[in-house]
């Protein structure tokens, strides 16, 4: 359900009728290996055409996909990215949600590194991570200093 990004970042939502499959498999994989991080064997079996299949499956991938059920199973839309990826501006405005002009002034403004191959910019998806994580603690820093403020005046209880 979900796609590795190879050239698109297209992030992928399961169908309506799917998000409590979804919760219930998501959930049932989490108490499976609560605690236990060891591979596991899966036996796998198509609904309508009845074919099986049994493999061994890492750990870390279980628990890559117990959270990409988690966020099925509330409706959100999900992507794989390989951490070393490069993204083309759309992708990475979509990711940010913003458009894709105001993405390119963020980038002329030297707010993240980007190379250019021919006309196009190109952006590490590490990049992106590290200017949210830049972004998302400067949003908290003046929120706490907002905060201090309003108790200061007396504001805030």
């Amino acid at each position: 359900m979900s796609s590795l990004l190879a050239g698109r970042a297209k992030p992928v939502s399961a169908p309506t009728h799917e998000t409590e499959v979804a919760r219930l498999a998501g959930s049932a994989l989490s108490k499976f290996i609560e605690g236990d991080l060891e591979s596991v064997i899966v036996h796998l079996q198509k609904v309508h055409s009845g074919d099986e299949i049994e493999l061994t499956i890492p750990a870390v991938a279980i628990c890559v996909l117990i959270d990409v059920l988690a966020n099925m199973a509330e409706g959100r839309p999900v992507s794989l990215v390989p951490i070393d990826s490069e993204l083309s501006t759309q992708q990475a405005a979509d990711m940010l949600n913003v458009s894709r002009p105001f993405f390119i002034k963020l980038l002329e403004q030297g707010k993240m590194p980007y190379r250019k191959v021919g006309e196009q910019r190109r952006v590490r998806f590490q990049d992106l991570l590290r200017y949210i994580a830049e972004y998302q603690k400067a949003a908290y820093k003046g929120l706490e200093e907002l905060t201090a403020e309003a108790q200061g005046m007396g504001l805030y209880e």
